[in-house]
């Protein structure tokens, strides 16, 4: 597993697991984990995954689904790197495509309303049946609450919605989200996707069993990743409260910086897919004209998945109007309308440079899908991580360039972008 878990924090998650004994039920004998995926196990969320499984686990039949959304499932490694102990046999494998069930919509009046008419269309409410159908005594989401392109903040009911949304769900509110502006969402405490969830949660899952373990995290004097916060409710101000902290902390108010240099790391981030966050964090940052530098010693694919790998290589990110257009006359982009939402998100609309230094693709693969490619190795020796700092840097020839070790931990911006 990615981190350890201090000894005070570890007294925190027993407790809340104490107290869902006493607000949920005293004697469960069926319990839900839901953590986030690899993509966010720097987190922690594993390790505390991994104590409260045994926790229950002496007087419950405890399962654990990770929140994959529609990434591709942990393979046993992974699972075991992420999770610890915890028997391979009792990790669900959510499937986006067939084990959902439809429990509603949100209509197309109140999505256009609540987006100022940037999307008018209906939003179909489907999760894993398995979540509905489980008969669980007790389910716990657990997850990091940091600055996120489609929601405004990650975590909370996205869990159930994105994590373990159907694709009709997954797709419809994607495309909302980037048609009403990625830029809008980014450190918004509540985005017009949000608001829609929010009500669907009210709405359709108000009877189950749950509550919501979230964390925050920010950099010490150290310069290491910690936990700052702690939250653990069943209501929205659970949400709330976590997100005005990660608002706090997690948001990093910048020049307009020219060249960026960001890691991505080999252990969680296979695609472009997922290392795409270094493009949507740092997007408010980039001055007009400057460059992003993309490590990637993980990198091999662009789309998780085969279909949306496929998508990518044939669209590439080439702008907003560009991939809009496609989308109307397209029927494979009509069909994933997540992955359309993905190229958009992806492009700095031609306003400054994305250069991707991938361990595992060529120049030729990235430089298709509209980026700028710089080898790895010479990244590697230009741009070494382990000699940077977080923040501004002076290199040896005199360039001054902006390090970022974990982009997904955070959000880079202007004054003048930032969301009040």
């Amino acid at each position: 597993m990615p981190r350890r878990i201090c000894r005070s924090s570890l007294a925190l998650f027993t407790k809340s697991a104490e107290q869902c004994l006493q607000r949920i039920n005293g004697a469960p004998q069926r319990v839900l984990l839901l953590p986030p995926d690899i993509t966010r196990a720097h987190s922690g969320a594993g390790w505390i995954t991994n104590i409260l499984y045994h926790f229950f686990a002496p007087s419950a039949d405890v399962y654990v689904m990770p929140t994959l959304g529609q990434h591709v499932p942990h393979t046993p490694e992974q699972n075991q790197w992420m999770f610890g102990d915890i028997p391979e046999s009792k990790i669900l494998v959510h499937d986006w495509i067939n084990d959902c069930k439809t429990l509603g919509t949100i209509p197309a009046d109140y999505v256009k309303d609540i987006s100022g008419g940037a999307a008018d269309w209906e939003i179909p409410i489907s999760i894993n049946r398995l979540v509905l159908e489980g008969n669980w005594d007790i389910i716990l989401n657990i997850g990091h609450v940091v600055p996120h392109e489609v929601l405004g903040f990650a975590n909370h009911n996205k869990n159930y919605f994105i994590g373990l949304g159907g694709k009709d769900t997954i797709c419809a509110s994607h495309m909302a989200a980037a048609c009403y502006g990625i830029e809008n969402n980014l450190g918004s405490l509540v985005t017009p996707l949000r608001h829609c969830f929010n009500k669907a949660e009210s709405e359709f899952l108000s009877h189950l069993p749950d509550t919501y373990i979230q964390v925050v995290m920010k950099y010490n004097e150290q310069g290491k990743l910690v936990h700052s916060g702690f939250y653990c409710g069943d209501d929205l101000d659970t949400y709330l409260l976590a997100a005005k902290q990660s608002k706090n902390e997690n948001i990093t108010i910048v020049p307009p910086l020219k060249k960026v240099i960001a890691v991505m790391q080999g252990d969680e981030f296979f695609s472009t897919w997922v290392a795409n966050k270094a493009v949507y964090r740092t997007r408010k940052a980039m001055a007009d004209d400057g460059e992003l530098i993309i490590i990637g010693p993980g990198l091999k694919r662009f789309g998780e998945q085969d279909v949306v790998d496929k998508l990518i290589r044939k669209y590439g990110y080439a702008g907003t109007p560009r991939v809009l257009e496609q989308w109307k006359n397209n029927e494979d982009l009509k069909d994933l309308t997540h992955a359309t939402a993905h190229l958009i998100h992806g492009s700095s609309e031609g306003r400054f440079k994305i250069t991707y230094a991938p361990k595992y693709l060529t120049k030729e693969e990235v430089e298709s899908i509209h980026y700028n490619y710089l080898d790895f190795e010479e990244a590697m020796e230009l741009y070494p991580p382990d000699k940077l700092k977080n923040g501004f840097n002076i290199l040896e020839n005199g360039e001054e360039i902006y390090f970022i070790s974990t982009p997904s931990a955070g959000l880079w911006t202007t004054r003048e972008k930032l969301n009040q």
